[in-house]
């Protein structure tokens, strides 16, 4: 169980971490970096990328709400909120960058795997 916990929050704090990427630092030297991005293209996707931290501060808040809640509603919205981190990662494998699948996919892949184990 501690293992699965500490799993979940460290894949909710990741997506805390892209939100500010991608919400209040994606014209900045960090964002511009970690997204291999030129000032230019910063600013003409800056409202686009803030709308992807927002959907990732939702991931994060989802993921926090099941941490909080009893089970066996913690339990369902944990599963369902790290199958949709997966997926994102995934389409974000394919369509963006192979990278996106061992940031995001994986980590959440672990969580899910051991809150289905802590639950047996």
């Amino acid at each position: 169980m501690i293992v699965a916990t500490i799993l979940v929050v460290l894949v909710a704090l990741l997506h805390v971490w892209f939100l500010a990427l991608e919400m209040f630092l994606w014209q900045k030297p960090l964002g511009l970096r970690t997204f291999r991005i030129t000032p230019e293209d910063a600013r003409t996707t800056a409202t686009l990328a803030a709308n992807q931290g927002l959907y990732n501060g939702f991931l994060a808040a989802g993921l926090a709400w099941g941490l909080l809640a009893a089970d066996p509603v913690g339990f369902q919205v944990k599963v369902f909120f790290l199958a949709c981190v997966i997926v994102a990662g995934v389409y974000g494998a394919l369509t963006v960058q192979r990278g996106i699948l061992f940031v995001q996919a994986l980590p959440a892949a672990l969580a899910l795997g051991a809150v289905f184990l802590a639950r047996t």
